[in-house]
């Protein structure tokens, strides 16, 4: 039996990683750990974060994954470096991959990036750009109630239009032409960013390029599952039907099979 994908997240935003990996990696099998007991992490400390990563990396080692993907950016932005050091399963986090492809992508070296504020505030992907291209221009901007309004369903209308419009328009006025949705929940709220923004700006979507990251790692690897369609199972740290509730919105079909786990 082939190995599972592992993928953990602070909540179900990470769930659009789920969903891009199933779209692009039919055949694998994906475990994927919620913490929503200790959600968010954007609040919490650095030290913290980092106890709550371990513990989530541990957890999925034991369900034999062969490859982890930290499905957030709180962690990707505050703990990713130091978890990388102390395990050996290939771990990918959703910054890297965002960065490279909008600096590859932008055409006039001004990039926006929107996320949590703790994200945000982290100033990882600014520096992250800056070490791929020093000339780029980063315009950064918290967007937190964009959260909200993809887990309450509310990505169309007038409502998320003017939050959206608030919130975009540094962007739009600093001239970027390429957008970085630097938080798992932002993709469902794609059709309004991009009304605002405009269909010359370039939204760069993490959870597609993580996907991307992922499947090349495993082929370098030797590690693709050549099976049948691959399984999903899901685990959370608390309130497993809220989760199989609003996963529907994420992965476009209901998910029954949630079990709750303690750390």
């Amino acid at each position: 039996m082939s190995k599972a994908i592992g993928v953990f997240d602070s909540g179900v935003g990470g769930l659009t990683v789920v969903k891009e990996l199933i779209n692009q990696l039919p055949q694998e099998d994906i475990v994927y750990f919620g913490d929503i007991a200790r959600v968010p992490y954007g609040i919490k400390s650095r030290e913290t974060i980092i106890r709550f990563s371990i513990e989530n990396m541990l957890f999925l080692l034991k369900q034999e994954v062969k490859l982890i993907c930290v499905a957030c950016n709180t962690v990707s932005s505050v703990a990713l470096p130091i978890i990388q050091k102390y395990f050996r399963v290939p771990i990918v986090g959703v910054l890297s991959p965002g960065a490279r492809e909008a600096v590859y992508a932008s055409q006039n070296k001004k990039i926006g990036v929107i996320g949590t504020r703790g994200t945000i505030k982290s100033r990882a992907y600014d520096l992250e750009i800056k070490q791929l291209d020093p000339k780029v221009k980063v315009k950064a901007v918290a967007c937190p109630l964009f959260v909200p309004l993809a887990e309450e369903g509310w990505t169309q209308g007038d409502v998320p239009l003017k939050i959206a419009r608030t919130y975009l328009a540094p962007l739009k006025e600093a001239g970027v032409d390429t957008v970085i949705l630097g938080c798992t929940h932002y993709p469902l709220l794609k059709p309004v960013i991009k009304e605002v923004m405009g269909k010359n700006v370039l939204l760069i979507d993490s959870a597609k390029q993580v996907a991307i990251e992922v499947k090349k790692i495993l082929a370098q690897e030797g590690m693709l599952n050549a099976g049948a369609r691959g399984t999903q199972r899901f685990y959370v740290s608390d309130n497993p039907e809220w989760f199989g509730q609003l996963a529907k919105a994420f992965l476009g079909r209901e998910v029954k099979n949630v079990e709750k786990v303690t750390l």
